[in-house]
């Protein structure tokens, strides 16, 4: 698929596709919404309005309250691709938001026992492609 296509394609359309890969591992919107919140600034009214109007994705990621600028620690593999060598800017923060959903789950667990839900977190190691990333700032302010 040439990437014109995939950032042509409605928020609203993508949504229910990480909504529901998170879901499938056992986790909820809410955690959904803490990722989004984490990489885009979105809050969960933000994400709620967007999905009942016609945005695009490159929209959604053009008009990014605050793209997290943590989010370019993030490294691994996407796709058979590495997402620290993804030329196109717009492409890398696709590509960020699908490896954070594939693989934050695996610490949601261990932001809920500190108290990650509503609250802003420090130093809460993440795994990136199989390693130990730097410790990120998680955002969940819902």
């Amino acid at each position: 698929m040439n990437n014109e296509k995939i950032y042509n394609m409605q928020f609203s359309k993508i949504y229910p596709l990480l909504l529901n890969k998170v879901q499938k591992k056992g986790h909820t919107k809410e955690e959904t919404y803490m990722i989004i919140n984490w990489l885009c600034g979105y809050s969960e009214e933000d994400i709620n309005n967007m999905l009942d109007s016609d945005i695009t994705y490159r929209k959604f990621f053009e008009n990014a309250p605050l793209l997290n600028p943590n989010r370019k620690l993030i490294t691994g593999t996407i796709c058979k691709i590495k997402v620290e060598d993804i030329q196109d800017p717009l492409m890398q923060n696709i590509r960020y938001l699908d490896k954070l959903i594939d693989e934050i789950y695996q610490h949601i667990d261990s932001m809920k026992d500190i108290g990650a839900s509503r609250k802003v977190i420090r130093e809460v190691p993440i795994l990136y492609g199989g390693e130990t990333g730097p410790d990120l700032e998680l955002c969940a302010q819902l």
